[in-house]
This record gives C-alpha cells, sequence and structure tokens, in this order.
C-alpha cells in the first residue's frame, strides 16, 4: 500500500514542477513580448533568465524520467509479491 502512495507523490511533485516551469516559460514569452525594444543590459538579462528557463525545463524532462523509471521499479517490484 505504501508503494501506491509513493508512486503518487512522485507524480504529483513531477507534475507540480512541470506546471511551474510552463508558467514560468509563458510569464517569460508575455514580458519578452511587452518589452519589444530592448537595452543591451536587459538583452543579457533577458538571455540569461531565457537560459534559466530553459535548464528548468530540461531538468524537468530528465526528472520525469526518472520519476517513470521509479513507477516502472515500484510496480515491478510489486508484481513480484
Amino acid at each position: 500500500m505504501m508503494h501506491g502512495a509513493t508512486i503518487i507523490g512522485i507524480a504529483m511533485g513531477g507534475f507540480i514542477l512541470f506546471l511551474a516551469t510552463v508558467g514560468l516559460i509563458v510569464i517569460g514569452i508575455i514580458r519578452a513580448a511587452k518589452t519589444g525594444g530592448i537595452s543591451k543590459k536587459d538583452r543579457k538579462t533577458h538571455d540569461e533568465e531565457t537560459r534559466m528557463i530553459q535548464d528548468i525545463y530540461h531538468g524537468l524532462s530528465k526528472m520525469e524520467a526518472r520519476v517513470e523509471a521509479l513507477e516502472t521499479i515500484l510496480i515491478e517490484r510489486r508484481k513480484k509479491d
């Protein structure tokens, strides 16, 4: 019974992080659309923010794959018991 709760917890955590990442990406897109022409300093800051958002997104994709692997392991262990 504990395995099912673990799987659900891991899946929900991954989903929450996914939603946060998507939200950050949407906010970045909206900010970029509103600013239009920006200075070099602002462009550099914007580029850094974009890289950070992309890193978060890629990290989230990797975490999602790990969560799926953990779910598979837990399901296989449960079948053996």
